[in-house]
């Protein structure tokens, strides 16, 4: 008789041939409907799974991230046997859980996207048949008898068999596809999904491959959840930033200039330089120096950093004089060489150094995606150089520096994570455990929640990552804090310590939009291009009701000019609904019309990009209220 001990810590002895649902029928009903799966021990299983030894149990709920990534992958087979169905032709290949869905890719397939409707029909069929779903161990000569006439799957039995066997599938009523597991108990679990779009992939993500169709969907456990993700999926795509950057007219990437170089318009550019000012600004009063350092160095300086073993193949390349060059991906190595200009003496640590470095990453083209993805990046770097006993409090002001920045931008729901040492690094295990451990006690001090994200700090030390919510509840990585001592070794810096004798700095790297192409991506899809007032390119258009009080409009821009305001004048002869309406359109936040009456009482008709009518009001206390929403930032 099987021990279970459950997670509270309680423990029962059950019968033999005990499964993981029997295990969940005893606890409650609606407890065993609402599982798909359960952890046995440290293994993940199918319910049906026979409970033959002692081991602790968690049983994974539908709604459970875990839980979901295994009802997608149902969901994903779900979809394999609506299209083989329809399609007999086709070759199913791999169908794998991703975030917010599954896909699966499919040789000898076409489809259009009418063609959808079609198999999200087939599989509800399949749903309602609520066929059970059968756990299969095959030997090496079973799975190739199965799969034989499909080379993917073939591919895979060579790649995965021990020899012998060793191999699993699952079978769906007449459908069996080569999988490890673990699934839902049936079919009849899979019933809240969509299929979102239609793409091409290659086999293993290699070009040199078989041209596959990849088929994606979303699934989740229950249809008011997907109805509430269906609706975000809308509101994403209205927000998209590449059609509001083209419709707002704010930048472009072209084949010809390359793919992922963004140009920024004039719209465009006031946003850029706006972020960068209000950067400027705060970091002068946090005692910041800004320096501006070169786009290329020695191939030698990346050497010496340590990106030429770590990065490379990330970097681009280039030769003077047969000396070969690195374009740099990070400002770090410019950084510590302006350190290491003077002899530094521990009166003037914290040394801090901020910079709008441009830098250049080598991505893949496939990867590039508007402003959330490129190639030539405009990072808002900076580098505090200070005492080890200093670490912990300058990194609680740089973490308040990130809420405060966030915070103006309207993001309030801000997740951190804590990423260790990741397989690939440099630096001994003394200087990452302290490095890991001045940044758990800065967070601890603030008292911010935080989860860990084990492997995945940086080459040279370990981060804090800052994931900021949008206005529909997605998460965008932008800034990081990292804790480094190994760079200071290699670039030999060293502060002289009150009695003479010479130490080695910490060196703390740090960035709080992350890329200012990206953050700009992310602010246009959280505002819908509807951009607070300081950072719309045209805060303020002045409508004239007709031609005879076009002088008058253009005193009124003068004048709101003058309050160092961004106005414009739309003086074309369309009537004046139409042009108010086109001022919304293009989301300008206050538009103000003036005919007979303004000009005679000296004022101007106010109104707002979401036709609140404000009335007249005096043109200087319209600047004046402007003027200080600007000032304050409001948003």
């Amino acid at each position: 008789m099987p021990k279970i001990t459950f997670p509270d810590g309680n423990f029962k002895d059950f019968p033999d041939g005990t499964t993981a649902m029997d295990v969940a029928m005893s606890i409650s009903e609606g407890l065993a409907r609402s599982c798909v799966a359960a952890r046995c021990g440290d293994e993940l299983v199918d319910l049906s799974r026979v409970i033959a030894d002692d081991c602790s149990i968690d049983l994974i709920k539908g709604d459970s991230a875990e839980g979901l990534d295994i009802l997608r992958h149902s969901a994903a087979h779900l979809l394999a046997h609506a299209v083989t169905n329809l399609y007999p032709g086709a070759k199913p290949t791999i169908g794998p859980a991703v975030e917010n869905g599954f896909y699966y890719d499919f040789d000898g397939l076409s489809l259009g996207a009418d063609d959808l409707k079609k198999v999200e029909e087939e599989m509800k069929r399949l749903s309602k048949e609520d066929l059970p779903i059968q756990r299969v161990t095959l030997s090496r000569k079973e799975a190739e008898d199965m799969f034989g006439s499909n080379d993917f799957k073939m591919e895979l039995i060579d790649e995965h068999s021990d020899g012998e066997g060793g191999l699993t599938a699952y079978r769906q009523g007449d459908f069996v596809d080569l999988c490890r597991g673990p699934h839902v108990p049936s079919t009849g679990k899979v019933k809240a999904f969509r299929l979102t779009k239609l793409g091409g992939s290659y086999w293993r993500g290699d070009a040199s491959n078989a041209s596959l169709t990849r088929v994606y969907g979303t699934a989740f456990a229950d249809k008011k959840a997907l109805k509430q993700h269906l609706h975000m999926l809308e509101e994403a795509e209205k927000r998209d930033h590449r059609k509001l950057g083209r419709d707002m007219d704010l930048f472009s990437v072209w084949e010809e200039t390359g793919p992922g170089l963004p140009l920024f318009h004039p719209k465009g550019t006031v946003i850029f330089n706006e972020l960068r000012n209000y950067w400027e600004e705060l970091h002068l009063r946090e005692g910041y120096d800004l320096v501006n350092t070169p786009h290329v160095y020695k191939v030698d300086l990346w050497k010496r950093s340590g990106h030429w073993d770590h990065y490379k193949e990330n970097m681009f390349l280039t030769e003077k004089e047969k000396v070969p060059y690195g374009v740099k991906p990070m400002n770090c190595p410019g950084h510590l060489h302006i350190y290491k200009a003077h002899t530094r003496s521990y009166r003037e640590l914290p040394i801090k150094y901020g910079e709008m470095g441009v830098v250049y990453r080598n991505e893949l083209s496939g990867t590039l995606a508007g402003l959330l993805r490129v190639i030539k990046i405009t990072q808002d770097d900076a580098h505090v150089f200070c005492t080890e006993k200093q670490i912990v409090e300058e990194v609680r002001k740089i973490i308040r520096l990130d809420f405060e920045i966030y915070g103006t931008m309207g993001f309030d729901e801000v997740h951190i994570e804590l990423s260790t040492r990741p397989e690939k690094s440099m630096g001994t295990d003394e200087m990452w455990e302290k490095a890991t451990s001045s940044l758990e006690n800065a967070l601890d001090d603030e008292g911010i929640d935080y989860t860990i994200n084990p492997g995945d700090g940086a080459f040279y030390g370990p981060k804090i990552d800052f994931h900021i919510k949008d206005a529909i509840g997605r998460t965008w990585q932008c800034g990081t804090i990292q804790v480094d001592f190994s760079m200071p070794e290699k670039f030999d810096l060293t502060y002289v310590e009150s009695d003479g004798t010479e130490r080695r700095p910490t060196m703390i790297h740090r960035t709080i939009y992350g890329s200012l192409e990206r953050f700009i991506g992310v602010l246009t899809e959280n505002y819908a291009g509807k951009f607070p007032l300081w950072l719309s390119p045209e805060q303020v258009r002045v409508i004239p009701v007709s031609e005879k009080f076009e002088d008058y409009a253009r005193e009124v821009k003068g004048r709101i000019v003058e309050g160092r305001v961004r106005v414009t004048m739309d003086d074309r002869s369309e009537s004046v609904s139409k042009k108010v309406r086109m001022a919304q359109m293009d989301k300008v936040p206050y538009i103000l019309v003036v005919g007979e009456q303004e000009m005679k009482n000296g004022t101007v008709n106010v109104r707002t990009r979401d036709n609140v009518v404000h009335g007249e009001s005096a043109v200087e206390d319209f600047v004046q209220r402007v003027r200080s929403e600007i000032d304050e930032r409001v948003r």
